[in-house]
């Protein structure tokens, strides 16, 4: 004998609303394109290149947050058709386009910061340690709305990290000014500009990283799919889990889909019940579909060639884990 049993369970919400997130964003975007056109003029008269670098980069932050809203906007249309889980991850996508923007400014600013090193230019040192001041200001402003926001969106954070970083940039392109202004010593601008590319290298990289996780559909970071197996397969009326996939949908969207065989005379739906709030509760899973079923362990009519290793206790059970 045996029965299928579906649970859903949902709790992939934001903490913060959407609304509240978007006037932060907003908020900061207002501050850093208002600065970005002041450093550019800056930055031609001082002929910085860290300036400019640093303009560069508050135009990416600009992109970012930009990006950011307009994923939170098509991310917020609903399901329906063939895209069942709506539109979620268009905020990955945006955040993979920020991670490669960031890449390619740093190959830029390597490039010309190498030449300058070389042929270093006449630099303004007070001007540029008036402006970076003044940016350091700014972008702590724009750090602080950012920080309010819901940052354990990908989309968020990835605008986040290119504001924080911004501001790092705008501490190192003041002390570059000054170290100009004081000593004559050119190439300490060029030095500030290849430490804001490195910044943005491992701002850039952090996002390719986490998103391309989620776009590859790896269980998320802190959700170890075997330790969930072993603890599902500890349940005194399990007999084995099978075809277990952990992912996510979206950043803070965790979902979990598994096989579960019971023992005979067990009450399914009392069983899913129970798991689906183990899972809630201990590893924070709130998105869950699990097919309980009547049966032995090991090979079965059920999933006669499962995805990924079977979990079962060996206390209960002859075949143990393999």
């Amino acid at each position: 004998m045996s029965a299928d049993q579906h649970g859903h369970g949902h709790g992939h919400g934001h903490a913060l609303s959407a609304d509240a997130d978007r006037r932060y964003l907003a908020g900061a975007l207002a501050l850093i394109v208002g600065f970005m056109a002041v450093e550019v003029v800056a930055g031609v008269i001082a002929n910085s290149i860290a300036l400019i670098s640093d303009a560069a980069h508050m135009l990416t932050d600009a992109s970012a947050i930009m990006l950011a809203l307009l994923a939170m906007r098509i991310a917020a249309r609903p399901a329906m058709g063939a895209y069942t889980f709506g539109w979620k991850r268009a905020e990955i996508l945006s955040a993979q386009v920020n991670g490669v923007t960031l890449l390619l400014l740093v190959a830029y600013f390597v490039y010309e910061g190498v030449h300058r090193l070389m042929e270093p230019p006449e630099v303004s040192g007070p001007v540029v340690v008036v402006t970076a001041l003044a940016g350091i200001g700014v972008n702590a402003l724009a750090v602080w709305l950012l920080s309010k926001a819901d940052r354990r969106s990908l989309n968020v954070e990835g605008a986040f990290q290119h504001v924080l970083n911004d501001m790092y940039a705008f501490i190192a392109t003041a002390l570059s000014g000054a170290v100009v202004w004081l000593t004559g010593f050119r190439q300490a601008d060029t030095i500030a500009a290849l430490v804001v590319a490195a910044l943005m290298l491992k701002a850039g990289w952090g996002l390719l990283r986490d998103s391309g996780r989620v776009l590859l559909q790896a269980a998320p970071s802190g959700l170890d799919p075997d330790e969930i197996g072993r603890v599902l397969a500890a349940d005194p009326d399990v007999e084995e889990v099978h075809d277990l996939h952990v992912w996510a949908v979206t950043s803070g969207y965790p979902t979990l889909s598994a096989h579960v065989i019971v023992a005979e005379g067990s009450d399914c739906h009392r069983v899913r019940t129970r798991l689906a709030d183990l899972l809630h509760e201990r590893f924070e899973i709130g998105h869950t579909t699990l097919q309980v079923d009547h049966g032995l362990p090991g090979p079965d009519p059920h999933c006669s060639d499962p995805h990924g290793p079977r979990h079962s206790d060996p206390l209960k059970s002859p075949y143990g884990d393999p």
